[in-house]
């Protein structure tokens, strides 16, 4: 049986030469999403075996799509696809429940061999991450703990994106004051005060790109 998958990248011509090259292993592509937001709404349609997902999507970023897909969609496993090699990028994807972790320069010699491994139930990373893990590991350092609630990463993104309060209010459906107070939360949890801090704050956690 072929393995059944989830695209998900903003960019068109980067989703059609993943499909040629999944397809030509012997895959199925189900469905493809510009932005989380769109393959959350995907997986829960097909429920497909794996969801790839760039890490830099507008709207909702792809670690926030791959938490919210273990939480939904439990049996969709998440390969994330990304530039990051550095450590605090690889430890954010596996705590928000990545099991495949794979560097875009690569996915052309990795991604195949990527959903093979998840799809038996083993965790893939990409050779160039697996030293920024290993060294982790024997340091022990403890990666700190996010302290933002999933509305308030969401509400992040689309401060770091440049909307204004009205806009993402209008796109997540929220009031403007319920807006202001996810504002007025995540500033005081990170103890950040002025919107550029707040934006690198994202970056630096993946949640958009720089």
């Amino acid at each position: 049986m072929p393995t059944h998958l989830l695209l998900a990248d903003d960019h068109p011509m980067v989703r059609q030469g993943l499909r040629v090259l999944l397809e030509q292993a012997g895959m199925v592509v189900l469905g493809e999403a510009a932005d989380g937001l769109e393959a959350l709404q995907l997986a829960h349609t097909y429920q497909p075996e794996v969801a790839i997902l760039d890490i830099a999507m507008p709207h909702l970023n792809g670690l926030e799509t791959a938490r919210r897909l273990r939480e939904t969609v439990p049996q969709t496993k998440s390969i994330l696809l990304t530039m990051h090699t550095d450590e605090p990028y690889v430890c954010a994807a596996l705590q928000a429940g990545v099991v495949g972790y794979v560097v875009k320069t690569q996915a052309a010699t990795d991604l195949v061999q990527a959903i093979h491994t998840v799809v038996q139930g083993a965790l893939y990373l990409s050779p160039w991450v697996t030293t920024a893990v290993v060294q982790a590991s024997v340091r022990g350092t403890p990666q700190p703990r996010d302290p933002l609630t999933s509305r308030e990463r969401e509400v992040l993104q689309r401060i770091a994106e440049g909307q204004t309060t009205k806009e993402i209010a209008a796109g997540l459906e929220l009031s403007v004051k319920t807006v202001e107070s996810h504002r007025i939360n995540l500033m005081r949890k990170l103890d950040i005060h002025e919107t550029a801090t707040l934006v690198r704050y994202a970056i630096r956690r993946g949640l958009t790109a720089a």
